[in-house]
């Protein structure tokens, strides 16, 4: 009789380390146990050489309904599974349902549940005319986390958060232990450049970074950060595109606070003066894609510790709504599900940056942002066995080629990749095997954060 059900036995990427030669073993869908040496004996057992071994990772920005019919549960977890990526964690902002309530909470879980193919955790937000009234019922609904931004992009689906009212959400969330992530641009100041660039008649590729210059960033992030400060809360910016942002939050902590900052794939890999450029509306995003130096003082950031998490910031939006002449016309975001792991084993390892990097930004720490360490995170005995296999094969990506994306297009056709994602597994069950998902929808859970008690006014 077998021992396990799944052992794999190749380079096996903890957070702390690697093991040449290690293995991971899985039994009823619980990582069971590591080790080096000789495998034990299991049901499925496979040799897989010189692949590397990583706990799946955790996505923790993912919009699958910014666009109406458009992508869906049903395509963003199929992208997730061919990318290695087994839980997403997906943003409140749908168009139709602002998730601001308990009952939006549970309409959306009843939605996900039957097309997810990995699991999901969800964001809640606020009604800026309700104030934070729902802040508890959504907690007990199961969010992991609430979001909020400084800049409005519509006054009911993305709306603003004035000073104030953050301050009473931060304060509202602060006893519950959960994190209070924000988009990190300034409303007045993104309005008055974008004027300015109206006014001067720019209106290609160069528009959108002349619209959002540095420094209406780096004043949205002292609010959130200085709004965390004064309630207590866990503050968190959800992407940064300088590296002056990083050294902010690091400020803060130093100073005693929980100030984290994300930083998603794009800024990791594209810059202004190249990608921008050619790609036009396709490389539209907020904050901006910024020029070749900022990139390379984002991975400076990551060497030193102070990228708390990587990204995506995932959408999936159709090309006509991409490929407008007049850059500020398009919409923002790009897709990035399937290839996340990669691009950044990519970037890290051109770079000198331990591979251990890959397994805590993508994996461990995004599990703890939201109270899902319990059972995700690390491929450690009683977590779920939720594990991605890349061979080191080259590959160029296609988004179109794969077949695996409601759309075709995406910023990164062409980027070589040195790493091939093989096999994706989600609690121990194989949902991707490298050419084609396996996993059916309905496939995915619904994840949410382990409780914390409150007791006498005090989380514990």
């Amino acid at each position: 009789m077998a021992d396990f059900d799944l052992v794999l036995q190749g380079r096996v990427v903890l957070p702390e380390r690697i093991l040449e030669a290690g293995y991971v073993a899985v039994r009823d869908g619980k990582i069971a146990e590591f080790g080096l040496g000789v495998p034990p004996g299991a049901r499925e057992r496979h040799l897989l050489g010189k692949a590397l071994i990583l706990p799946g990772a955790i996505d923790a920005q993912v919009h699958s309904l910014s666009q109406k019919d458009q992508e869906d549960f049903i395509w963003s977890t199929r992208s997730a599974a061919a990318g290695g990526v087994t839980t997403i964690v997906d943003m409140p902002y749908d168009e139709g349902n602002l998730v601001c309530s308990a009952e939006a909470v549970k309409k959306k879980i009843a939605h996900a549940g039957p097309q997810a193919r990995v699991d999901f955790a969800l964001y809640g937000t606020v009604d800026p005319e309700e104030g934070a009234k729902r802040v508890p019922e959504m907690i007990e609904a199961g969010v992991a986390a609430f979001k909020f931004s400084t800049f409005g992009t519509d006054p009911k689906r993305f709306p603003r958060i004035p000073p104030a009212l953050l301050d009473e959400c931060f304060a509202a969330i602060a006893p519950t232990g959960l994190t209070a992530g924000v988009h990190n641009e300034d409303d007045e100041a993104v309005r008055t450049y974008m004027e300015r660039v109206k006014a001067s008649g720019v209106t290609d590729w160069r528009a959108h970074g002349l619209s959002r210059p540095p420094i209406t960033e780096l004043l949205a992030m002292h609010t959130i950060f200085e709004t965390g400060a004064n309630t207590g809360c866990p503050s968190h910016v959800v992407h940064c595109s300088l590296g002056r942002g990083y050294d902010i939050a690091r400020a803060y902590r130093r100073d005693g606070f929980e100030a984290t900052v994300e930083c998603c794939i794009h800024y990791l890999t594209l810059d202004e003066e190249n990608d921008v450029k050619r790609l036009g509306g396709k490389a539209k995003i907020n904050p901006p894609i910024r020029p070749r130096g900022e990139v390379e003082a984002l991975w400076r950031k990551v060497a030193e510790g102070n990228v708390w998490l990587v990204s995506t910031d995932h959408v999936s939006w159709s090309e006509n709504r991409k490929t407008n002449p007049d850059m500020l016309a398009n919409a923002s975001g790009v897709p990035g599900l399937e290839v996340m792991v990669p691009l950044f084993l990519k970037g890290a390892s051109e770079r000198g940056i331990p591979l251990t990097w890959a397994a805590k930004l993508m994996a461990e720490n995004p599990a703890k942002h939201f109270r899902l360490d319990h059972v995700k995170g690390a491929l450690t005995p009683g977590k779920d066995a939720d594990i991605v296999v890349l061979e080191p094969r080259e590959m160029v990506y296609d988004a179109a080629a794969s077949g695996n994306n409601v759309v075709g297009w995406s910023p990164y056709n062409g980027i070589l990749l040195p790493w091939t994602v093989s096999a994706t597994y989600l609690r121990g069950k194989k949902i991707a095997d490298g050419v084609t998902v396996l996993a059916e929808p309905g496939t995915g859970r619904f994840v949410r954060p382990l409780p914390r008690r409150v007791i006498a006014g005090a989380a514990q």
